[in-house]
């Protein structure tokens, strides 16, 4: 007789627990167990709990394969699915091995567990093991099946509502209670003041203040109170929720026809506008992508929409400053360029419509497509390319937990006839068509964040915290993706033998890049050093790129003069013809300014089930090196938040959002 130790966890969530029957089969290379019901005095399977079984057998089963759980229903009680976290067998051989579960299991679902040694496609060995393989790739290639959004945008997961998504990627309870909770308070409060759905115009500025009574920031009252100044306008060109734009510029575009006389009176006293491109003091903001993209109608007018020029200069205080903007791409009498000594409206609202550019660049292209659409692509890839015993599919699964689900409902949510980005001055049309340009324009190294501040010359550019936490992360995210992946991939020809992953850089190349060869991107790995650059660049970006982007939306987006989706009136073609009255019926009305209010509030909120970068709560590798690459990667990720904790103590404007703690391990929101 032998007798086999199983230890089952269910997991700590909200109804993680069940009172169905419970049942395994031990599958061994000398044979399989019978089906036992796991079942001890008194309640099993509760939630955060541990029970210990015995299972035995006439004679050892030989090496440990598969174990084999199913659940049937208690009496005739409703559905009640359980949590199940992970089993631990141990062998009458005194083998202990994990067996990773990790996912709510269903009445009549059979649910077949892999030990938890990684395993390569090539290493396999075993007849069961081999063909459970296969038949696991099948059925999630089956599940998980791709969809077209829109031509010339990266392709999606086939899931119409998240209600139908398989149990492994869907939202805990928890968080589905916790994000219709949040809408429901904001929407609550925005009725109870009469302000949702208000087709009233703000009578002044200072009645925005406050749209919410409780929700405010230590950043959104400085933004309320700094926005108009120039000084900080240029900080957020840096430091802000779209840090990605600005480049170093030696030469002005011939269609920014900038002089010497307009800028002087706002350079260092005796210097010129060449000497500071010179000395490396000028910075520009392009926004020609948008240019000839239609804005959408508006009670049958079109709205408008600038792909505007910026020029900044660097000041003798590390001030970056605009000095100069032009509305339009190509110079006119109407296309004035505007300077810091117009008047104050006239100032005021060149750089509103620059920042309403910049915004919706920033929601469609740095936040959506460049983090949330591309991370979708690398998690559907990973779901339909690797089996669950794979390292890879170990290393990057965490790293999509919430992602799937939050893309489904947002692109109801937000791009849905009432959602917030619909409403914006581009609409859905011209958003995904900004989406559709910007892809064809994206490269690997402009996503590479070290090579990405290289091209735009801002390696030296003083206060810019976003690359200086930034790049610290990517160095540190490298180092543990190398630790990982040398550990499983000891040479290059393991690389290239292992054609399951050469399945995933191929779908994620057909399918977030379209197959376009000129973007840079791997189409196939051929050396261990590719693997690293490619993985580091999807967790970098599944953590800290989503962070630097999203964490800072209620901050900025909050008061709404400062950043607008929405703009109603057209730019300014004259100077001087402009009042606050004209800034007021320029912004948008009380209900979109709400809406767009509380979009930043929902995507900016944290939840409480949130797993900060470097957290693994759910034990996926069996081996002892892994599990110590970990530890070392979430104690390099700890010294640096120290580090820019106390850098941030000093500072009038904290640079909070790249802080390890306030990063969360996957795109959930």
């Amino acid at each position: 007789m032998a007798e086999y130790k199983l230890e089952v966890t269910t997991g700590d969530m909200k109804y993680a627990g069940t009172r169905d029957k419970i049942y395994v089969t031990l599958f061994g290379t000398k044979g399989q167990s019978e089906r036992t019901e796991l079942d001890n005095y008194g309640l099993d399977f509760t939630k955060h709990a541990t029970g210990t079984y015995t299972l035995k057998t006439s004679l050892s089963l030989g090496k440990l394969l598969l174990v084999k759980v199913e659940k049937d229903p208690f009496f005739i009680l409703p559905e009640d699915e359980w949590f199940c976290s992970k089993i631990v067998v141990t062998t009458p051989e005194g083998d202990v091995i994990l067996f990773p579960c990790y996912r709510w299991i269903s009445r009549g679902e059979l649910v077949e567990l892999r030990g938890g040694k990684a395993m390569k496609v090539f290493e396999e060995d075993h007849p069961l093991l081999i063909d459970h393989r296969k038949k696991e790739l099948t059925l999630k290639k089956s599940f998980y099946q791709w969809k077209i959004l829109a031509e010339g945008l990266p392709h999606i997961n086939n899931f119409n509502d998240v209600s139908e998504l398989p149990a492994e990627v869907r939202f805990s309870d928890s968080k589905s209670t916790e994000l219709l909770n949040t809408k429901r308070i904001t929407g609550l409060e925005l009725k109870i003041k009469g302000l949702l759905g208000s087709a009233e115009k703000w009578e002044r500025i200072e009645d925005m203040k406050k749209i919410f009574w409780f929700k405010t920031t230590r950043m959104s009252e400085y933004v309320e109170e700094h926005w108009k100044e120039d000084d900080f306008y240029g900080s957020q060109f840096l430091n802000g929720f779209n840090p990605n734009v600005i480049k170093r510029c030696s030469e002005l575009p011939p269609n920014f026809p900038v002089t010497e006389e307009m800028v002087k009176p706002f350079l260092e006293k005796g210097s010129s506008l060449l000497k500071e491109m010179q000395k490396g003091n000028i910075f520009l903001y392009d926004q020609k992508k948008m240019d000839g993209i239609p804005a959408r109608a508006y009670n049958g007018e079109r709205l408008h929409v600038t792909a505007g020029l910026c020029l900044f200069y660097l000041n003798p205080k590390n001030k970056l400053m605009p000095i100069a903007i032009q509305l339009h791409q190509q110079p006119s009498e109407e296309n004035p360029i505007f300077l810091p000594s117009d008047s104050e409206t006239d100032w005021l609202l060149a750089k509103m419509f620059i920042k309403n550019a910049d915004s919706l660049d920033h929601q469609a292209v740095h936040h959506l497509m460049n983090t949330h659409f591309l991370i979708e692509v690398c998690a559907m890839a990973t779901l339909r390319s690797f089996p669950v015993v794979h390292p890879l599919y170990k290393l990057l699964f965490p790293h999509f937990r919430y992602t799937l689900p939050i893309n489904t409902g947002g692109r109801k949510s937000l791009f849905g006839p009432d959602g917030a980005l619909n409403k914006s001055s581009l609409g859905y049309d011209g958003l995904i068509e900004l989406m559709r340009r910007s892809l064809s324009e994206m490269t690997y190294s402009s996503l590479c964040l070290p090579e990405n501040i290289t091209a735009r010359g801002l390696e030296s550019i003083p206060n810019f915290y976003y690359r200086d936490d930034g790049l610290k992360l990517w160095n540190i995210i490298n180092s543990f993706v190398r630790a990982i992946v040398e550990y499983y991939y000891p040479s290059d020809g393991e690389v290239c033998k292992d054609t399951e992953l050469q399945d995933w850089i191929s779908e994620i190349f057909t399918h977030g890049f379209l197959g376009n060869r000129a973007s840079g991107f791997p189409e196939c790995f051929h050396t261990v050093e590719e693997v690293i650059k490619f993985i580091t660049l999807m967790i970098f970006t599944a953590t800290v790129q989503h962070a630097a982007v999203n964490n800072g939306q209620y901050d900025y987006y909050s008061w709404v003069p400062n950043a607008s989706l929405l703009l109603h009136k057209p730019p300014p073609t004259t100077k001087g013809q402009t009042s606050m009255k004209t800034m007021l019926e320029t912004l948008p009305n009380v209900g979109e300014t709400v809406s767009f209010v509380a979009m930043a509030w929902l995507l900016s909120e944290k939840y409480s089930d949130q797993v900060p970068l470097g957290r693994y709560p759910e034990e996926r590798f069996d081996e002892p090196a892994p599990k110590q690459m970990i530890k070392q990667f979430q104690a390099e990720l700890s010294y640096l938040s120290e580090e820019i904790a106390a850098r941030n103590s000093e500072l009038e404007v904290p640079y909070t959002y790249l802080n390890p703690t306030q990063i969360e391990n996957s795109i959930t929101i």
